[in-house]
């Protein structure tokens, strides 16, 4: 569990909105903010409405979701279970 802004936030159950959400928030930075640096970092034309809904309908890249990262400072982690492949 995360306090942030007299909020709680459970990290393990978040899906990509609400972590990208949180990261904002944690960064004290707009969706606004993030789509201007997201633009100057990569010459497309990335606008608020076009995150948002992004992150609404859950269309975010991966890559995209690595420059937010890069943007905000943050980390993303990849855990991979150990499996048994049946042959």
């Amino acid at each position: 569990m995360s306090t942030c802004c007299n909020r709680e936030y459970n990290v393990d159950i978040m899906n990509v909105r609400e972590e990208v959400k949180f990261m904002l928030l944690r960064r004290c930075v707009t969706i606004t903010e993030l789509a201007k640096k997201m633009s100057e970092e990569t010459g497309k034309n990335y606008t608020q409405s076009l995150i948002s809904h992004k992150l609404a309908n859950e269309s975010l890249k991966y890559s995209e979701m690595k420059l937010i990262c890069k943007i905000l400072n943050c980390k993303l982690i990849l855990e991979v279970d150990d499996m048994t492949f049946a042959h």
